[in-house]
């Protein structure tokens, strides 16, 4: 082969090396339990209308990327907090019953071992769900829009 060739392929070899890694998306713990436990109903973009959305009692899920905008340009991450962790107001009215598994109690359950021991304090287990509930409404706060 000539060297023009094998120049040729190792700058295109590069490229597309250096393309993919720019272009590989690093999610964030609350992104990644936003596409599994939220965009099902919520969308992928957060709007609403997702696949399961006319399953719920009211038949649509909220636009989430308007929380900030329709609490004063605030956003309201105590009331997120309480919805997803299942003690806020307004709960019962769009998710349904506290046995709907993508709340606080679905979190808990992740920390409980299977095979009879309970591997986690109290302690450990409230600071499990917290962290989790936190980074997915650190990831709400990110798609508001003006």
């Amino acid at each position: 082969m000539n060297s023009k060739f094998i120049t040729a392929v190792a700058v295109l070899g590069i490229g597309v090396v250096s393309f993919s890694q720019a272009h590989a998306e690093v999610k964030s713990i609350g992104q990644y339990e936003y596409e599994n436990s939220c965009a099902t109903c919520h969308g992928a973009s957060g709007t609403g209308g997702g696949p399961s959305a006319r399953f719920l009692s009211a038949g649509v899920s909220p636009d989430l990327t308007v929380l900030q905008k329709n609490n004063g340009g605030v956003f309201p991450a105590d009331s997120v907090y309480g919805i997803i962790e299942g003690s806020g107001e307004g709960r019962s009215l769009i998710h349904g019953t506290s046995e709907m598994p993508m709340w606080g109690d679905r979190y808990m359950k992740r920390t409980e071992d299977t095979q009879g021991g309970d591997p986690f304090s109290p302690e450990e287990r409230e600071e499990y769900v917290t962290k989790r509930i936190q980074s997915l409404i650190e990831y709400l706060s990110s798609i508001q829009t003006e």
